[in-house]
């Protein structure tokens, strides 16, 4: 194979791999908001956590989503200290 075959077959690979990380990274996003609103406590908990390290005016705007919604007052109000606490690290 010549010098030029590689680049192209290296270039290939690179697009290859970030097309299937951004379609990962969708997938991850899609499956922890739908846990946000989940039925079980335990995924509520772990969705609020995995946001935490996730600072975004999209994470904000989800977390007073939830904050409205959720049910129980232990879970509410760890949604209300992360949401606050995301948007004291974007401003």
């Amino acid at each position: 194979m010549n010098s030029g075959r590689h680049r192209q077959l290296a270039a290939l690979g690179f697009i290859g791999g970030a097309a299937c990380g951004a379609l990962a990274w969708s997938h991850l996003q899609r499956q922890y908001r739908r846990d946000l609103f989940s039925t079980h406590p335990l995924r509520r908990f772990a969705a609020l956590s995995y946001l935490r390290s996730r600072p975004s005016v999209e994470t904000v705007r989800l977390l007073r989503e939830y904050v409205a919604w959720e049910p129980k007052a232990l879970l509410r109000q760890r949604g209300v200290t992360l949401m606050r606490l995301v948007e004291s690290r974007l401003s």
